[in-house]
């Protein structure tokens, strides 16, 4: 059973860091394509960032095969990104998500 599991989410001041991780398990993450979607209350999910895709902004995704497959490094923090932060994992064709940690930017 392929599961994802995030952690580190938390309250966190305007300007601050915090790094969420995601543990996934069950699964091969070769050839996968992994990333972070988040969704604020009363909009639908969107995509944060992905695995090797763009680090000039805010956030950056980063993978330690050893401990925590896949991190998010958040800087800069902003109200506006409070959220629920989901992990992604697209492999085979399918789309595996985790249940989400809670992200409050707030002073």
């Amino acid at each position: 059973q392929v599961q994802l599991v995030e952690s580190g989410g938390g309250l966190a001041q305007p300007g601050g860091s915090l790094t969420l991780s995601c543990t996934i398990s069950g699964i091969s993450l070769s050839s996968g394509d992994m990333g972070w979607y988040r969704q604020a209350p009363g909009k639908g999910r969107e995509l944060v960032a992905r695995f090797l895709g763009d680090v000039s902004g805010r956030f950056t995704v980063s993978r330690d095969i050893v401990s925590n497959p896949l991190s998010l490094r958040m800087n800069s923090l902003k109200p506006e990104d409070t959220a629920v932060y989901y992990c992604n994992l697209n492999k085979g064709g399918r789309s595996y998500w985790g249940q989400g940690t809670q992200v409050t930017v707030s002073s």
